[in-house]
Formats: structure tokens, sequence, C-alpha cells
């Protein structure tokens, strides 16, 4: 078994031995959702020993505790090394000045049931070079960074508690944000529709809380089989994930039914 330090990733605890997983939870509640397994994917590969005790309103010891007797070795010196996280802060972040921040808190919204993308979108449009975008949110917004570092942007999220996190955007040019073309992608529904008719898996994702739409998506393409197609279920055109199809040699049509209900079909280009 591996040796440990308040810097050891979480997923590396759980690769090391599964049994880490309850003990984890064990420690807080906050850490309920690592039962999810596409949370605990995006989670655990981010967060460190030192960031979740942090989360979690508990100490680094209290982690060692409940892991040392599954054999793990602690290394007691790194232990007490509680800034070394720090050195991966961003200088754009470490030199933040409060004359260039734009703040936006998403959490209202999203809890109504609405879509921030606008919202969101139009202010990083609006950032001048130099400028900075504060995201108020209750999660780490991947696709959202995913997106918006493929158009230049610097990003970095810092985890307040179990239901904040920051997350700040950076560039010093101006910011063209290039919208994927989804009038287009609505051409041939139909014609792609017949061909994989019996070659296709469905998800629905219209009940799911962001980010797990589109983690589930990606989730399910990284297990398609060759020749096959993923119907999708959502309720509404996932901008932020478009790109990263293509990224992935994915091609998709879309076909928006009605407020509320959208279906893609997902296939290999």
């Amino acid at each position: 078994m591996s040796t440990i330090n308040a810097n050891t990733k979480i997923s590396t605890l759980l690769k090391e031995n599964p049994d880490a997983l309850e003990a984890i939870i064990s420690i807080s509640s906050k850490f309920n959702k690592l039962r999810n397994p596409l949370l605990r994917k995006l989670m655990a590969s981010r967060t460190s020993i030192n960031m979740a005790s942090k989360v979690g309103g508990c100490s680094v010891n209290d982690f060692f505790k409940k892991l040392e007797p599954l054999g793990f070795t602690i290394d007691k010196d790194a232990a007490l090394e509680d800034s070394v996280e720090q050195k991966q802060v961003p200088l754009f972040v470490q030199n933040i000045h409060s004359a260039d921040i734009v703040e936006l808190d998403v959490r209202t919204l999203i809890e109504s049931g609405k879509d921030p993308l606008n919202l969101i979108m139009n202010s990083v449009k609006q950032l001048q070079p130099g400028q900075i975008l504060k995201l108020i949110n209750s999660f780490e917004p991947v696709p959202l960074i995913i997106l918006l570092e493929k158009q230049g942007l610097e990003s970095y999220s810092e985890t307040i508690n179990d239901d904040l996190v920051y997350t700040y955007f950076h560039t010093n040019k101006a910011t063209q944000f290039v919208e994927p073309d989804t009038d287009k992608a609505s051409e041939g529904w139909d014609e792609m529709l017949l061909k994989y008719t019996d070659k296709m898996q469905t998800i629905d994702v219209r009940h799911m809380e962001m980010p797990l739409p589109m983690l589930t998506i990606l989730d399910a393409l990284d297990n398609l089989p060759d020749g096959e197609a993923l119907y999708v279920v959502h309720k509404r055109i996932p901008v932020f994930l478009l790109p990263e199809l293509a990224d992935r040699k994915f091609d998709y049509r879309i076909k928006d039914v009605a407020d509320g209900e959208v279906y893609l079909l997902i296939f290999k280009a």
C-alpha cells in the first residue's frame, strides 16, 4: 500500500483500496455525494485530502485515522503542510484586484430550474482584457470550464464549502465566443435516426442536476460500442457539450421538440 500525505488525491486512495470510499464517507455527511459514480469520477481526481478536509469541516488527521487501518502509510512530516497547494493557484488569482472582478451569482437561477448559460456567456463576452469573471455557484462548473478554456480563457475553482464554489475566468484579450451551429445540426435528423434505428442506446438526462447531464453523456459515449449511436433525451441544447463532442470525433444531430424537450443523436464522425 502506498504512502500518503495531505496532498494525496482522493482518486489515488480509491484506486489503491476501494474500501477507502466508505472510510471517507464515514468522516462527514458532506462526502455522501462520492457515492455517485460520475460525481466521484469528477471530484476525486481534482480533490486532495487537504482540500476535502476543508469541504468536510474536518481535519487532515481525521482522514489519516480512517485510512491507516486500511494499510496506508502516513507521511507524518507532510501531514502538517497545509499551504502546499497554494503553489497551484494561478498568478491571475494570486494577483487579483477587486476592481478587475465582475461577479455573477447564478445559484438562484439554477435553483429555479432556469439555464444560466446566456447570462454567463453575455458576461464573458463583455469581459475586457485583464478582467476576471467570478462565477458563484454551488458546484464546480466543469462543462463551462472545458468550453471556456477552449476559447482561450484561464480558470480556477475554489471550493468554499459543500454548497459554495467560486470559479474565476480570466483573459488578456478580447473574448469572442464561437457558438456551435445548432441549426445545421438539425439537418438530416430523420435519415440518421433511420440509419441507427436498431443500433442505438438511450439515456434520459432531463431530471439530472448540473453538471451530471454532460458527465453522464460523456460516460455513456466512453462505453458506446463501435457502430452504435447514443440517443439522448435532454431538456435543453447542451451547448457546453457540443465542442467536446467535436474534439472526441463524434458527430450529432439535434431535434428541438418543445420547451424543455430536446433530442440528440450522437455517433462517430
